[in-house]
């Protein structure tokens, strides 16, 4: 643990994990600032090779964070605008953002309480004819009922676009998430489990055609210099990120059993507490934790007052030392630059405005030990007690 008091607790300790692999980084970086191909340098193939063969992906296509990644694939796609893509309203706003600059229609779906994951069931009653995709997020670490939501879009040809900037590394049905849907994104920004020192992102197919579209339009529509034909983007992985990852993925199994391991210390503090929920799993889904978040409150309560509360909790929480964080705050369809999207003006998604009440993110990395994890459990305990009480 790279504290040496607990008043200095972090959500995401990038200085110890650097501290611990500093040999390697250093190494790794020095090569490229050695060599000075700071663009399309050797390390970006290694790292993309490397990348699809650890989640058995056909192809990987590296680019500059995980919003283009999204928006390579819409492209790649060939959306056109008009065309409704189905999204959660409760993830970050990114999913959204690029369906909206595309001309795109994003359609909301509510998701479910346990996993956060859009809801298959509710999905269908969103399918018009003017439907093209589907996107579902996984959220937090894992997945939801990602099968339902496939044989969803196999019987009503719809592309489906897995928004996995927070999962990469876990797994649904032995299965790597990011590689059942045409095209699988994610984003290497510095606090994902797999970041690099900057922005970073990268898109997965099985499909070659589409491997060879979206490096295309992410090199600004050619694949021979100045021979463009696509409308693209300029949106790559420098060479320095792209040694950072190259070194960081052999240890991505290790990040994943270290935050496993913490996210056990946690249950094992809070699990008994009658307001605090701990993070459902699913039996089908590993688990990489890339946030742990409960859920205060009891099913009682207003929404108003559960927000009250838990914010109160965040407030007497960082009092004591301990940050949170509150992921996410506002539902999608609530958001200023998106109400006036909304097909029906008056649609409620109450587990979504539920969720956006009562859930709290607690330090989550992969420097974490038992003592540090009670500490902030103890503190989040006595921090709950008191808001609740009053």
């Amino acid at each position: 643990m790279s504290q040496n008091a607990f008043d200095s607790i972090a959500m995401v300790d990038l200085k110890g994990q650097y501290q611990r692999l500093k040999p390697e980084l250093d190494k790794a970086i020095q090569q490229v600032l050695n060599e000075t191909q700071f663009i399309k340098g050797p390390q970006i193939k290694l790292f993309e090779n490397a990348l699809a063969q650890k989640l058995n992906a056909g192809y990987v296509v590296s680019c500059g964070n995980g919003t283009d990644a999204l928006q390579l694939a819409f492209m790649a796609l060939g959306l056109k605008p008009g065309d409704e893509v189905i999204l959660p309203v409760f993830t970050y706003a990114a999913t959204a953002e690029v369906i909206a600059l595309l001309g795109l229609t994003p359609v909301w779906v509510d998701v479910e309480p346990d996993y956060f994951f859009i809801d298959s069931k509710a999905i269908q009653a969103k399918i018009t004819s003017k439907t093209k995709a589907i996107v579902p997020v996984h959220l937090f670490g894992q997945t939801g009922n990602l099968g339902e939501l496939m044989g969803i879009a196999k019987k009503h040809r719809l592309f489906v676009v897995e928004d996995n900037a927070q999962s990469l590394g876990a797994y649904y049905q032995s299965k790597a998430l990011g590689t059942f849907g045409e095209i699988g994104t994610t984003s290497f920004f510095p606090s994902k489990n797999l970041g690099c020192f900057g922005d970073g992102g990268a898109v997965f197919t099985q499909q070659e055609q589409l491997a060879t579209s979206l490096r295309m339009i992410a090199n600004h529509g050619q694949s021979i210099q100045y021979k463009h034909d696509k409308i693209g983007l300029n949106s790559r992985l420098d060479t320095l990120q792209a040694a950072v990852l190259q070194t960081k993925l052999p240890h991505l199994d290790q990040f994943t059993l270290n935050r496993n391991k913490a996210a056990a210390w946690y249950d094992a503090e809070l699990q008994e507490h009658p307001l605090i929920r701990i993070p459902v799993r699913n039996p089908e889904s590993t688990h990489v934790f890339h946030q742990y978040t409960i859920c205060l409150g009891h099913p009682t309560m207003s929404n108003d007052e559960l927000r009250a509360k838990r914010d109160l909790t965040k407030t007497l929480l960082a009092e004591s030392g301990v940050p949170s964080m509150v992921y996410y705050p506002i539902p999608l369809h609530l958001q200023n630059a998106y109400r006036n999207m909304n097909k029906e003006n008056d649609e409620q998604f109450p587990v979504a405005e539920r969720l956006s009440c009562s859930v709290l993110s607690l330090p989550m990395h992969t420097e974490m030990n038992e003592d540090l994890v009670k500490k902030i459990a103890r503190r989040l305990i006595r921090a709950v007690n008191q808001a609740f009480a009053s």
